[in-house]
């Protein structure tokens, strides 16, 4: 799934984190964003990003907010600068950088919350998730997708593709649980051939005891995720809330709200139990990868 246009940025884990320590000191001190914005002289609706991690916080804004909190331990003030530096070279710093002639700012944002991820579930309705993609079926969809005109950046888009993988068997590795509906492996991305072998692929790949595949059969009927694809992020930040990128007719949607994320792990949760067993999964996957045999 490539996000698109979405109507709000994720923020990023360690941003976060930062902007959830200043919203405490600063409900602690008993001033509002309102009255936080004057002593930045700045407007409250930056106060808000700040405190939601959507926008970096910069050292002079840093301390003159811990300064109207009343914050004063040395101690504090340098985890909190070195927090905030940390945080901004996140954003500004990874692999991904290098390819953003062919990346869309939502979907670099999208790896770099993916890159310090501990773990990912997903439910796709129509395309093997992108973690679990042959070099062959990428290029498929990225020619399909026609967002990308010229060889080069087909080819660098493939790239990134497969850099992203590397999570899978990083140290430590990335955790990757993914309901397939079963239309992913019949959907012919790429002919036959690449099918074959993107399915057995799949099925190697979810071997790995840091991997789940589970397929959900046509047989099971109408269910709550068939309206579009999602990915849930969780990360190992003690306090760190997980993060939804939802499909829907218009493009995606980050979704961070605790209400909306608990939404998602409800939806998931009846996928995955709705779902056959990962070896009887295993078991679909094998059989429709024969079909594909020429």
């Amino acid at each position: 799934m490539r996000p698109k246009n979405t109507s709000s940025t994720p923020s990023t884990v360690l941003g976060r984190q930062l902007g959830d320590e200043l919203r405490r000191f600063r409900e602690s001190a008993k001033l509002t964003t309102a009255q936080a914005a004057v002593a930045l002289d700045c407007t409250k609706g930056k106060i808000s990003r700040m405190e939601n991690g959507r926008v970096a916080v910069r050292l002079p804004d840093l301390t003159a907010m811990l300064r109207a909190y009343g914050v004063t331990a040395p101690e504090t003030l340098e985890r909190l600068a070195a927090l905030a530096r940390k945080a901004n070279r996140r954003r500004r710093q990874g692999w991904w950088s290098q390819y953003g002639s062919v990346l869309a700012d939502t979907y670099r944002d999208y790896i770099a919350l993916e890159a310090v991820a501990s773990s990912i579930r997903t439910f796709q309705a129509q395309l093997a998730p992108g973690l679990l993609q042959t070099p062959e079926y990428i290029r498929a969809v990225t020619v399909a997708s026609r967002q990308w005109q010229t060889a080069d950046e087909i080819e660098q888009f493939v790239q990134v593709r497969l850099a992203r993988q590397q999570r899978l068997t990083g140290e430590p590795p990335l955790r990757l649980w993914a309901v397939l509906s079963e239309a992913v492996l019949l959907q012919q991305v790429g002919g036959a051939e690449v099918m074959r072998d993107q399915l057995r692929h799949m099925i190697e790949t979810a071997e790995r005891p840091n991997v789940t595949v589970q397929v959900l059969p046509f047989s099971y009927g109408a269910h709550a995720s068939m309206f579009g694809p999602y990915v849930l992020l969780g990360f190992p930040e003690v306090g760190a809330l997980d993060v939804v990128l939802a499909d829907n007719p218009t493009g995606s949607m980050w979704l961070e709200q605790p209400s909306q994320v608990s939404r998602y792990h409800e939806l998931f949760d009846a996928a995955r139990t709705s779902a056959l067993s990962p070896t009887a999964s295993r078991a679909l996957i094998h059989r429709r990868a024969k079909e594909y045999e020429v």
